[in-house]
C-alpha cells in the first residue's frame, strides 16, 4: 500500500543529510531523518495548500489544538488542555527555552549522556551550567542503559564544577524520552523514580518526547513524564515542560513546527517571556502537515513501523556478523554502536566508515567517543548497500592485521 524501498534523489532539494557528502559517493546514514518521501496525505494536504497560492503570515488553525488534544488522550491516556499549548519552530529551541525559563544564570541543569547533543549544549548557550549524569552501562559495551539514580542523588549533594559548596542550585532535569540515540523506553519504574526524585529535589523538568510515535513494536504505549509526575501528585504538573512535534514520525522536520506542552500558567508566562518576542511562528505549511499528521496518517505510520522492524533487525544481523555490539533499539530507527575497538587502530570511526562509503553520526557528539550512531530509515537497498560497505571495509582492515 505504502512503497519505502523508492529510492529517491534527495540531492536536488539541498538536503543536509545528503549535502554533507555531495561530491562524494557516501551513503549517509548520519543526522536523523529519514530516507522516506513524507506520507501520501501529507503531500496531499501540502499540495492543496500550494495550489491555493496565499502564503502570508499564518497563525495555529483553530481546530489544530483540538486534534492534539484528541490525539494525547488516544495514544497516551493524558488529558491536555488545549491552552497549554505553545507552538515553536523546532524543538531544539524548546529545549533552549526551558533552560532559560527554569533556571537563573549560573543554575545547573541535569542531563543523562550519551544524549542528543542539544542537550549537553543548551545550558551552556544560555549562560547555565550543564550537570551530565552519565546513564548506567548494564553490558560492557555499554550499548544498554538505565538511569544511575545513585549518581543523580550524589551530584545534588556535592561540590560543582566551580567548586562551590553547597553547589550552585539544579533547577532543571532535561529528559530525552524516548531515548535518543541508545533507543530504548524507560520502565514504568525507571519514571516512578525519577518523578520521585524531581519530587525530592523540587526540580522542573523539560521532556523531549519526540521520538515516542515511533516505538517499534506499534503496540507498548507511551507514558509522557508529565503524566508520571501528575499520578505521583497533582502538583507536579506544574513542573512539566513536554516537547514534541511531527518532524521524526511522519518526515517534516524540514517544514519546522513543534510544540511546548506547559500546564502552569506562570511558566508558560517564563518560557514565552524567553522567547523575546524573537521567535517566529511555524511556517503556514508546516501547520497543514501537522494537521494532516495527526488527522490521516495513521495507517502509513504503522505501515512504516513494520519497515523500521526489518530495516533494524537488518542492521542488528548485519552488525553481528562484523562483530560490533550495539543496541537493539525499542524506539527510534536509530542503532547505537561500540567502535572503541576499531578506535584504537583507525583512530575516529566515524571518519574512517565515511572514507569507506557510509556516513555515521560520531559518538563524541553525543558525549561518546569511540561509539556511532546509524539511522536506519532507509529504503532496504540502499541500507543493505551501507552495510556491504561497512562489512568489506571491516574484512579488509582485519585481513591486514592478520
Amino acid at each position: 500500500m505504502f512503497d519505502f524501498d523508492l529510492v529517491h534523489d534527495r540531492r536536488a532539494w539541498s538536503a543536509t543529510k545528503w549535502m554533507k557528502h555531495a561530491d562524494r559517493d557516501v551513503i549517509p546514514l548520519w543526522v536523523a531523518d529519514m530516507d522516506f518521501p513524507a506520507p501520501p496525505a501529507i503531500q496531499e494536504a501540502l499540495a492543496a495548500h500550494v495550489a491555493h497560492g496565499n502564503y502570508g503570515y499564518t497563525s495555529a488553525p483553530r481546530d489544530l489544538p483540538g486534534v492534539l488534544v484528541e490525539d494525547y488522550h488516544a495514544r497516551y491516556g493524558w488529558a491536555v488542555d488545549p491552552a497549554w499549548i505553545v507552538w515553536l519552530p523546532g524543538l531544539v529551541l524548546g529545549l533552549n527555552l526551558a533552560v532559560k525559563a527554569c533556571c537563573a544564570e549560573k543554575e545547573r541543569a541535569i542531563a543523562f549522556s550519551p544524549v542528543y547533543p542539544p542537550f549537553l549544549h543548551a545550558p551552556g548557550l544560555q549562560g547555565r551550567e550543564l550537570v551530565d549524569v552519565p546513564l548506567k552501562p548494564v553490558n560492557p559495551a555499554g550499548t544498554a542503559h538505565v538511569i544511575d539514580f545513585k549518581r543523580l542523588d550524589e551530584v545534588m549533594r556535592e561540590p560543582d564544577t566551580a567548586g562551590r559548596q553547597p553547589p550552585a542550585a539544579t533547577r532543571l532535569l532535561l529528559l530525552c524520552h524516548p531515548h535518543n540515540p541508545i533507543g530504548r523506553l524507560f520502565s514504568r519504574d525507571e519514571l516512578e523514580r525519577l518523578a520521585a526524585f524531581c519530587e525530592k529535589h523540587d526540580l522542573f523538568v523539560c521532556s523531549d518526547e519526540v521520538h515516542c510515535d515511533l516505538i517499534l513494536d506499534g503496540q507498548t504505549p507511551h507514558i509522557p513524564f508529565a503524566r508520571a509526575m501528575a499520578e505521583r501528585s497533582p502538583a507536579l504538573l506544574a513542573r512539566t515542560i513536554t516537547l514534541h512535534g511531527p518532524g521524526k514520525t511522519y518526515n517534516v522536520a524540514g517544514l519546522g513546527i513543534a510544540w511546548a506542552i506547559i500546564p502552569d500558567a506562570a511558566l508558560r508566562r517564563r518560557f514565552r517571556a524567553a522567547m523575546q518576542k524573537l521567535v517566529p511562528e511555524p511556517c503556514c505549511f508546516a501547520y497543514t502537515a501537522a494537521r494532516a499528521a495527526f488527522t490521516a496518517c495513521e495507517p502509513w505510520r504503522q505501515a512504516l513501523l513494520a519497515q523500521l522492524r526489518d530495516n533494524r533487525d537488518r542492521v542488528s544481523a548485519a552488525l553481528e556478523r562484523m562483530g560490533l555490539a550495539h543496541s537493539h533499539p525499542e524506539v527510534t530507527f536509530l542503532t547505537w554502536i561500540d567502535a572503541r575497538a576499531l578506535a584504537e587502530q583507525v583512530g575516529n570511526p566515524a571518519t574512517w566508515f565515511e572514507r569507506h562509503g557510509v556516513g555515521l553520526s560520531d559518538g563524541g557528539d553525543f558525549g561518546r567517543p569511540g561509539y556511532l550512531r546509524l539511522n536506519f530509515a532507509a529504503p532496504p537497498s540502499l541500507l543493505q548497500e551501507a552495510l556491504a560497505r561497512m562489512e568489506r571495509a571491516l574484512a579488509a582492515h582485519r585481513a591486514t592485521l592478520a
